[in-house]
């Protein structure tokens, strides 16, 4: 077999060249079709060049003979290494078809794009390269999800102030925290999942929007690919770019809950907050100021979840415009979508450790659960219970009694039934007179939360419960990914082992 130096097409340099269509080289920055911008997609491109010509092969549209030399040469390229090989033979997506003229001559190398078009060699790619980071962004939440579930268990009873407004709201715990992000996370996930079947289908065969009248076996390359099944319509797997849409929405709510949870964790680090400590190695310091450590990982976390409303609009924008007219577009938003999909599932991998590796600082976490008055509900709870008012005149009661222990100087702790007593008598009503017993545990922020036992609610008992549900669905999302990733898999294998069938017919033969 020849080489690609000593081969008469060696200078082939593709169908898109001066002399053919255009007399006229593009400029430089209008050649989108270097495969330098192609990335991680070229491994998928590859694929399917190769399940192209197998199915081509096994079809019979391609002479068997020149299925065998194709996928030899597809062997070949894999031994000098694909990417390498691929990136010298130049041509963007269609570098397999330049390296196999290059390598065959155009009588052979010439026949691999028969029945195809850049239109779906290029939608095939985008599919495998959402699909892949899918898959990332799936493991990575599964350990998120593992690592919040496992926190929360370790810290059932560590009471900490919840917030409204950015203020003390009421006591809750780190585990009632943990659980909120985990259903969060879990919500994301089922996102995904979702999208992942819609996903799944394979372009593979719609050509530019019709098809081909050559007769395709398209659900042979869907299944040689990993997809579910083809595309049931040729135009709209071309021209209907609905999924790059709805990808870019659910990349934006997973950046923007990441990012949340950064807020978070970057506020209570803070000196005047001072709830956890994060480790060293995902923080920074200053080049002037010796003492300082920046949560330099978090805010990088923040400021993904920021770029992700401007990516939401550059891919919505890409779409504008009439059927089949946005396509050199799509390039922006196809970049921007795989950038940042590799970007989240790489945030996502950090997130798990830290958050196992995370110092809390229980004891302040419990002196600011009760300090500012965060109970408050409760003291009125009991006065309905126990002195026999109704809601709204107990609530403004505490809420006088409150305002009037601030203005006195009178901390949470320090107060006493009779100043309740007094702010009573000064509003015109009778004094609830509560024992010191009953308005103690009104007041005890960690029995404001033991007493939160309904469903959901922050109670040891109550986090318990939905730490195990939460499990549960951990265990049947992960058998979700595992059956997604065992279908890449065997397909990757299947189509291996199609071409080594067809190789093999070829030595029988010899």
């Amino acid at each position: 077999m020849n080489t690609p130096q000593d081969a008469p097409h060696a200078a082939y340099r593709g169908f898109r060249t001066a002399g053919t269509r255009l007399t006229e080289e593009p400029l430089a920055h209008l050649d989108f079709h270097r495969s330098s911008l192609l990335g991680e997609s070229i491994h998928f491109i590859h694929a399917f060049d190769k399940a192209h010509a197998v199915m081509l092969t096994e079809t019979g549209i391609l002479p068997r003979a020149t299925g065998r030399s194709i996928l030899a040469a597809f062997r070949a390229m894999e031994a000098e290494g694909m990417e390498v090989a691929r990136a010298a033979a130049d041509g963007g997506m269609h570098s397999g078809e330049h390296y196999l003229i290059r390598r065959l001559g155009e009588e052979i190398g010439g026949r691999l794009h028969l029945g195809r078009s850049s239109g779906d060699l290029i939608e095939v790619a985008r599919r495998l390269t959402f699909k892949a980071h899918v898959l990332r962004l799936l493991h990575a939440l599964e350990a998120v999800r593992t690592a919040l579930l496992d926190v929360a268990e370790a810290n059932l009873e560590t009471v900490m102030p919840g917030y409204t407004h950015g203020q003390h709201a009421q006591p809750t715990t780190f585990a009632h925290w943990a659980t909120m992000f985990e259903i969060c996370f879990a919500r994301d996930a089922a996102r995904l999942q979702s999208f992942l079947v819609r996903l799944n289908r394979s372009p593979a065969g719609a050509a530019i929007m019709t098809g081909s009248d050559f007769p395709l076996d398209r659900k042979r390359t869907a299944a040689l690919l990993g997809f579910d099944a083809p595309l049931d319509h040729t135009m709209d797997a071309i021209l209907s770019h609905d999924l790059e849409m709805e990808y870019a929405s659910v990349l934006a709510v997973l950046a923007q809950t990441l990012g949340r949870l950064a807020d978070d964790l970057f506020l209570w680090s803070t000196t005047e907050f001072a709830m956890v400590e994060l480790p060293d190695r995902y923080c920074g310091t200053s080049s002037i100021m010796p003492q300082k450590k920046n949560p330099d990982g978090l805010e990088d976390m923040k400021g993904l979840a920021a770029q992700s409303l401007g990516f939401l609009v550059t891919v919505f924008a890409a779409e504008k415009g009439p059927t089949g007219f946005p396509i050199m577009e799509r390039r922006n938003s196809q970049a921007v979508l795989w950038d940042t999909g590799r970007g989240l599932g790489m945030r996502l991998e950090s997130m798990a450790p830290l958050l196992r590796d995370l110092q809390l600082k229980r004891e302040r976490m419990a002196d600011l659960a009760g300090c500012n008055w965060a109970q408050a509900t409760d003291l009125a709870a009991a006065l309905v219970r126990v002195a026999g008012l109704d809601w709204r005149t107990a609530h403004q009661l505490v809420g006088v009694f409150v305002r009037e222990c601030i203005a006195a100087g009178i901390s949470p702790m320090a107060a006493r039934p009779a100043d309740l007593d007094r702010t009573a008598i000064g509003i015109g009503l009778a004094p609830p007179a509560l024992s010191d017993a009953v308005f103690d545990d009104a007041m005890s922020p960690i029995a404001f939360v033991q007493r939160r036992t309904l469903p959901g609610g922050p109670a040891p008992a109550a986090m318990t419960r939905r730490i195990d549900d939460a499990r549960a669905t951990l265990v049947r999302d992960a058998a979700l990914l595992a059956a997604a990733e065992q279908q890449a898999g065997a397909a990757s294998a299947c189509l291996e082992a199609a071409i080594d069938a067809i190789l093999a017919a070829e030595g029988a033969k010899a």
